[in-house]
């Protein structure tokens, strides 16, 4: 397979415009040009499946279908933009009128990563590319270094978490179109934030996805939750592959995007000799040497399984980093006391402590929900191979009433738990919102036009919710309401408790860099201990310049914890108990220089520090 061969209308800058389809198993494709002139053109089959004509005379905007077989008109399944949404005609974009402003970005090292998960459409009131730019100047003021967008291949309709998207080359018209997100990732680069782009290669969503018309996308060899899995080891999975990868490149190129964040590669299929991650690292590898600055591959997956981070010598997939959900779960449950689903396996300050030092709770280990052992060892591996968090859009949008943790826990609790996320040894992912505790849910919303799909996906969550969880029933998905009530209310950012809890991740996010906490570290850099019966987890760490003493008291009561006389002096660094805090007031020492019973304050949270 020709690693130069480009899917998609590719518009040249003398006029012409090279048509490229993939289709190994159809007899016959014209391309037919419907505005602003009508034209049909028939194209030519090469013995690898793909279809290409090359017409003089084409301009941005150009509408156009292809026919299969003389019978079937379908848009191009490597569309580039689709102006009227997933049952229009494609449209060719010249892909290089775009004046970026970006010249001298090199993107950030990947240890100083501090992201913030979006969802465009509801990031603003507006829900634009366009209109998150003015906020971006708040992001940067925060501490946040970079920005994670949920998916924004074109998707049915203009409400929808992005994973439903079925032209993965297309960005979503209700958005801004490919011209909006590349201003908003030159936007970001002004402000010096990085751009992340979530990516989804386990499926196709269910309305619109007219992939199964030209070839074997997709395959029912393996099946995943959201339908069918792509296509890559069955027949003809050569094209699907090579679609994929093209697609990876296609965003970090042409869109300037500094790393992609592959959803839930646990349903991504592949036993072939050479897995796609593999072979997709190695694509993004040779590209990052060739625009000359470092590109970054992250994984969503649920295996505690090393080998996706790990080198190519090791028999790895190579990919920079990966999510790490047991370090959500182990805190959320002891935020929170839930247990219903996973949450079962975890709720102890063992399991919390665990997650700190060693990465995966589950290394290996039974596990009472899985009723199997669970994943490998990453005590080998550096932290900053591993992204951790305390809400996202899955946690949120998948519990009861979608709520967010402001509306779960009090506020002390908020600050105990950024804390326990911004001064881990891990790349921290904030979920917008999270860093001001606004109110509002994050549902899960969708805008299809077919009856019996939105019946079918309102049944199946409503199934969802009541077997694994024992819920009530979801929040009608379909219902403008539902997208409208988890729209971001910024003018909470000023208000109250709301502000103090904004100037509170600031300032931790200001330690973490002032303290060096992103430096990567190992399993045997600390020395953590916990206990069930104060819920008390302290743990102390070797940074570049010093020491870290952090004390976590996970009781609503007071807890007494004894520290062992330093050979340094401990200075206090950071008390969430502080009036500043809005606590009730700090009663730690101020300086620590031999052992000593401290009386750590209800939910508290404080830093002693060497330097």
């Amino acid at each position: 397979m020709r690693s130069d061969l480009k899917v998609g209308a590719i518009l040249q800058a003398d006029g012409r415009c090279h048509f490229t389809l993939w289709g190994p198993e159809l007899d016959s494709v014209e391309l037919r040009l419907l505005s602003p002139k009508k034209a049909s053109f028939p194209m030519q089959k090469s013995e690898e499946g793909y279809w290409t004509i090359t017409v003089d005379d084409v301009a941005a905007g150009t509408q156009y279908q292809y026919c299969i077989n003389g019978a079937d008109v379908r848009p191009d399944p490597a569309s580039f933009y689709q102006p009227e949404g997933v049952h229009g005609p494609s449209a060719v974009v010249d892909l290089t009128t775009y004046q970026w402003s970006d010249g001298g970005w090199q993107n950030i090292p990947w240890s100083d990563y501090v992201i913030y998960e979006m969802h465009v459409g509801t990031f603003t009131a507006e829900g634009t590319f366009d209109s998150a730019i003015a906020q971006l100047a708040d992001l940067k003021a925060l501490g946040i270094t970079a920005v994670e967008i949920l998916p924004v291949a074109q998707f049915p309709g203009e409400r929808n978490w992005g994973y439903d998207g079925v032209f993965p080359f297309a960005t979503q018209n209700s958005y801004g179109g490919p011209d909006g997100l590349k201003r908003l990732v030159d936007a970001c680069h002004r402000e010096g934030l990085a751009v992340i782009l979530d990516v989804v290669y386990n499926h196709l969503g269910p309305e619109g996805n007219y992939t199964g018309s030209y070839g074997p996308y997709t395959t029912d060899k393996y099946n995943t939750p959201w339908g069918n899995a792509i296509n890559f080891d069955d027949t003809w999975s050569d094209g699907v592959r090579h679609y994929c990868i093209q697609n990876a490149l296609y965003w970090l190129r042409e869109f300037h995007i500094d790393g992609l964040r592959l959803d839930a590669i646990h349903a991504i299929y592949d036993f072939s000799a050479k897995h796609l991650l593999a072979e997709m690292a190695e694509a993004v590898a040779a590209l990052s040497d060739e625009l000359g600055k470092p590109l970054y591959v992250t994984a969503e997956s649920d295996l505690n399984d090393t080998r996706i981070i790990r080198p190519a010598e090791q028999g790895g997939f190579a990919l920079r980093a990966q999510w790490c959900d047991d370090f959500h779960h182990a805190l959320h449950t002891l935020i929170t006391g839930e247990r219903y689903g996973y949450y079962q396996d975890f709720g102890t300050c063992a399991a919390l402590a665990t997650a700190i030092r060693d990465r995966f709770v589950y290394s290996g280990t039974y596990s009472p929900f899985r009723r199997r052992r669970h994943g490998n060892s990453a005590t080998d591996l550096p932290s900053d191979q591993f992204i951790v968090c305390a809400q996202n859009h899955d946690q949120i949008g998948n519990a009861k009433g979608c709520d967010r943790l402001s509306k779960l826990v009090p506020f002390d609790a908020l600050k105990l738990t950024a804390g326990v996320l911004l001064t881990s040894p891990y790349i921290p992912l904030i979920f917008m919102g999270e860093e001001y505790g606004e109110e509002a849910p994050f549902n899960y919303f969708i805008d299809h036009s077919d009856p019996d799909l939105i019946e079918a996906v309102y049944e199946g969550r409503k199934r969802e919710f009541k077997e694994a969880h024992g819920f009530g029933e979801p929040a009608p998905a379909h219902e403008v309401a539902t997208y409208e009530s988890s729209k971001l209310n910024w003018h909470l950012r000023g208000e109250g408790q709301h502000k103090t809890l904004l100037n509170y991740y600031q300032r931790l996010l200001e330690l973490r860099r002032q303290l060096k906490l992103n430096a990567p570290s190992y399993s045997n850099d600390m020395e953590i201990s916990s206990d069930e019966d104060t819920k008390v987890i302290v743990y102390r760490r070797a940074l570049p310049d010093g020491q870290l003493l952090c004390l976590m008291n996970f009781n609503q009561s007071v807890s007494v914890v004894d520290i062992a006389p330093p050979q340094q002096p401990w200075v206090l660094t950071f008390d969430s108990a502080t009036a500043e805090w809005a606590g009730p007031g700090s009663s730690l020492p101020e300086k620590i220089t031999e052992a000593q019973s401290l009386e750590m304050p209800p939910l508290g949270f404080t830093l002693y520090t060497t330097t």
